[in-house]
């Protein structure tokens, strides 16, 4: 290793004196043993092309892809439809290859994209500007969060106890960085925010934001319009992470007064591909505008009268405004926004709705036959969209992994990151691609564990 590095034994030394560990070995002590390469690496005499391109295969041949197993997992990442129009869309040359807009004068396709892009984000959101993406719903909300620390000048957060764990997680390293506190809030028994908890947390006057994220992770729709209230009584901003493929059925944010809403936009049409590239969602109030991190395309006309699209409002003011700036966001993810927008556009509105309502009538009734089973409960009554948190009589790892054996990805244990649930509980989440046959064979796969 220390061969590939150019650096003396002094300058390691003081690097490794500066960060506080003794050794490079110690820098990966995180890194669990087993998962760590102790001995040399004893590879094989270089092959042609050909074979390696076949031990490449072979590896490859060894993954299990979601679209190979009757799926049932959620939790943030969805198994969707793809309209064929998708492919032929995004597969063009001039959108396939290209970059994100330094020379606007010149990309007028793509700044079109991008515009048609915020006005579908603005409209299913409720919110006066959306931009033109981030990287994913996680820095989103991350995003948002530090928004509302420069809006308020405050630095207390309020986050839900239910919320995604991964967003959880990118937005406590945004927060530390920021020196701002994460306030933790309680469930109800119906699975949403306890109102309660959040006047109370509320009353301190010195909140930032409170976030919400709707659907939560445990699928259940959070009454925005009881929880609004609070937040502009206490001078806070309301954060609204929501599902945007849940907007075709459920209230705009907006509506209910949400200053932010942020969202992963992989729902739109996205291929899982193994966790990314995805596509962050946010848009903010009209007073909050000039903090919009990221970037914004406009419809203008040049002096002839003619239309045509520019940047607008850029916030890249980090080259000089330093500490001030807004944000170090300044790249959108062009590919996955004309996905999401070729999707919008294939379904139409009516298509979303009839989207919308379909994974909820699921969800619903298979919510309904698992609580019915012997021994597997629902434990949460609130309303829920497309997924909902199922108690099992065995743990979840036990059945997942007989599920497995019949070609089933039941769902996603919730234990390791939901303690207070128990090893038991999974999230299941419901698709499009579940007729009548996919949800009675999962009914009877339950009910082997039933008692």
């Amino acid at each position: 290793m220390r061969g590939f590095l150019p650096h003396t034994p002094a300058e390691i030394e003081a690097m490794l004196g500066a960060v506080g560990v003794g050794s490079i070995d110690d820098l990966f002590a995180t890194v669990p043993a087993d998962c760590r390469w102790a001995g040399p690496l004893d590879l094989p005499p270089g092959e042609d092309e050909y074979r390696v391109g076949e031990r490449i295969g072979a590896l490859a041949a060894m993954n299990r892809p979601a679209g190979g197993r009757l799926n049932f997992m959620g939790g943030g990442a969805y198994d969707r439809i793809q309209p064929a129009v998708m492919a032929q869309v995004l597969a063009r040359p001039e959108f396939y290859s290209a970059y994100t807009p330094y020379q606007p004068e010149v990309s007028q396709g793509t700044l079109q994209v991008i515009f048609e892009f915020q006005t579908l984000m603005a409209r299913l959101t409720g919110m006066a500007v959306a931009n033109a993406s981030l990287y994913d719903g996680a820095s989103a909300l991350a995003e948002a969060v530090l928004l509302a620390g420069a809006a308020t000048g405050r630095r207390r957060v309020l986050l839900p106890a239910s919320l995604n764990p991964g967003c959880r997680r990118v937005v406590g390293t945004y927060a530390d960085g920021q020196d701002m506190e994460l306030v933790s809030l309680p469930w109800s028994a119906d699975g949403g925010l306890d109102p309660a908890a959040v006047e109370s947390a509320l009353a301190t006057g010195d909140v930032a934001a409170l976030v919400v994220q709707s659907p939560n992770h445990f699928g259940v729709v959070e009454d925005l319009g009881r929880l609004a209230p609070f937040a502009k009584a206490a001078g806070a901003l309301l954060l609204v992470h929501a599902d945007p493929s849940s907007l075709g059925v459920l209230e705009a944010p907006g509506h209910y007064g949400a200053d932010v809403v942020t969202g992963e936009g992989q729902s739109l049409g996205l291929p899982l591909s193994f966790g990314g590239p995805y596509l962050g969602v946010i848009g903010v109030s009209r007073e909050l505008v000039r903090r919009l991190p990221g970037r914004l395309v406009g419809r203008t006309v040049d002096a002839q009268g003619r239309p045509g699209f520019v940047l607008t409002l850029q916030t890249r003011e980090q080259h000089i405004r330093r500490e001030k700036a807004t944000s170090n966001i300044c790249t959108n993810q062009g590919l996955m926004a004309l996905a999401a927008t070729v999707y919008l556009a294939a379904l139409g509105e009516g298509g979303l709705a009839a989207l919308g309502e379909g994974l909820a009538n699921r969800a619903g009734s298979l919510a309904a036959r698992a609580a019915a089973l012997p021994g597997f409960r629902v434990p949460f009554g609130g309303d829920i969209f497309q997924e909902f948190v199922l108690e099992a009589p065995v743990p979840a790892a036990t059945l997942m992994a007989a599920a497995r054996e019949r070609g089933i990805a039941a769902g996603l244990p919730l234990g390791a990151d939901f303690p207070a649930l128990g090893e038991n509980a999974l999230l299941v989440t419901v698709s499009e691609k579940h007729g009548a046959e996919a949800l009675d064979r999962y009914v009877d796969f339950l009910k082997e564990f039933a008692r």
